[in-house]
């Protein structure tokens, strides 16, 4: 059973929850906002922190002039640290000892980076002096390669095409579609938790809560998202091809002098910037130097899954509409799936904690269009006929479910439907667990939270690698 923390935390959240809801029912319709919200001022937020002071930097973009939607980037500190290369008889001894997580003074830096298992694809980063790298305080850059100032990351310089890239996550946050947000404290300490554990970018979204923006806004600005990802690949690709902005001494970016930051550039005139052509803010620097979007995970809890998993279909749909973009896999942490016929798991814990049935009708009655609302409409129920594409389309998909839920069984079916038509979709499920118990975990304290975020990267591992499938789940 839950820990009596997690029960009276329980009873707190549902009460406060609760009487959000009503009020928002009860309360005379609005005009329809098309802007929208994408956080509640009753929200706990942690403010964005591009300074890897735990190994993690963090920005905030506002993509869309026309709405409220909004992404937080995760980047890795991995990103920067270019990785050890492997043995070569030229190197020195203390360059081919093997490197472990835990380290010490022999193998590694005191400021550097904990080691990573290299699991994505060969280094092809030439070999630097331990004297070249960054410190952890930002005091110092790599030959141009990272662009920092009073240890705040602000771009990064790439040697030419020999950098190492990590794949990137979208993540939609819970919140049955009327709260929650992406910078909230919760989600920013989840989407670090698994930036670091997957050795990826995560790019949370700020999408429009209800009732300001009912169905589709929240699927609509998941699909924004992946169109403006596959929009700064493209414009990447292209400022590089035009080869605008020499790197040189006192060089700046698109001819701009005084390098980023205050600190100038030192890589040699034929070295180039992946940089803006079209104007400062089109690019996207973290992304343009250090994301990968053909390695595409989509990670979706609650609310967010049911988000993520419409997202993944109409990215298949899309086919090559979408390139360089592609999903490899998607993650599903109990989704927030209903249908008309009850299942087995929906009467047994329909009081369930956190969010209990009679609790999420009220949500999905704020989010549904009144004139659209039903318990098997396509965002609500997987497993309604006609809906597209065929199920033998879709990618990896791993579904997370907890034992004390009410939506676990739906969950479930979902994933069944996919392992008959031979899509890999293992479930996991986990014991003595409540909703929202690996994404709320800096609040109720879940000893599952850690061990789920480490399955999780075991197996988003498999579909990333550059190496092929070398681990087994």
């Amino acid at each position: 059973m839950p820990s009596v923390a997690v029960k009276l935390y329980s009873v707190f959240f549902k009460f406060l929850l609760k009487h959000r809801l009503q009020n928002r029912i009860q309360a005379p319709p609005e005009h329809s906002d098309a802007f929208g919200v994408t956080t509640r001022p009753e929200e706990s937020v942690a403010a964005a922190n591009p300074s890897f002071t735990d190994g993690v930097a963090t920005k905030d973009i506002h993509i869309d002039p026309f709405t409220s939607l909004s992404i937080r980037i995760f980047l890795p500190e991995s990103a920067v640290t270019p990785p050890e290369p492997r043995s070569n008889p030229n190197h020195n001894n203390a360059a081919r000892k093997p490197r472990s997580d835990h380290g010490s003074a022999s193998t590694r830096d005191s400021n550097s980076l904990p080691s990573r298992r290299n699991s994505y694809e060969p280094s092809t980063v030439m070999h630097r002096e331990e004297s070249m790298r960054r410190n952890s305080a930002g005091n110092g850059v790599v030959e141009g390669l990272n662009l920092m100032s009073n240890g705040v990351y602000r771009g990064y310089s790439p040697a030419g095409d020999n950098r190492r890239k990590l794949p990137v996550m979208l993540q939609f946050h819970g919140g049955g579609w009327v709260s929650g947000s992406n910078d909230s404290v919760a989600n920013d300490m989840f989407c670090r938790r698994i930036a670091k554990l997957c050795d990826v970018i995560v790019v949370a979204v700020g999408y429009r809560l209800a009732p300001e923006n009912r169905y589709p806004a929240a699927f609509e600005d998941g699909m924004k998202v992946m169109t403006w990802l596959a929009k700064q690949a493209n414009l990447a690709e292209c400022s590089k091809s035009m080869g605008v902005g020499k790197v040189g001494s006192g060089g700046g970016i698109g001819g701009v002098g005084g390098g980023v930051g205050g600190i100038e550039f030192k890589k040699p005139d034929a070295h180039r910037h992946i940089v803006d052509s079209f104007g400062a803010s089109i690019v996207e620097p973290w992304l343009a130097a250090h994301g990968d979007p053909s390695r595409c995970i989509l990670l979706g809890a609650s609310c967010g899954a049911n988000i993520a998993d419409y997202v993944t279909r109409k990215a298949v749909e899309g086919g090559k509409l979408l390139d360089p973009v592609k999903v490899v896999a998607q993650v599903l942490l109990y989704p927030f799936f209903v249908g008309s016929v009850p299942t087995h798991s929906e009467i047994k814990l329909a009081n369930s904690y956190f969010y209990d049935k009679p609790m999420c009708m009220l949500a999905w009655k704020l989010f549904l269009p009144e004139e659209e609302f039903g318990l098997d409409h396509p965002a609500a129920n997987p497993l309604i006929s006609g809906r597209g594409p065929p199920l033998k389309l879709m990618p990896p998909t791993l579904t997370v479910v907890a034992e004390h839920d009410w939506m676990r069984d739906r969950a479930i079916a979902y994933s069944e439907e996919l392992r008959k038509v031979n899509v890999d979709a293992p479930v996991l499920e986990y014991k003595d667990a409540v909703h929202e118990f690996a994404t709320l975990d800096v609040l109720i304290k879940s000893p599952q939270a850690q061990v789920c975020a480490e399955d999780i990267a075991i197996w988003v591992k498999k579909y990333i690698s550059r190496r092929g499938h070398e681990f087994s789940y």
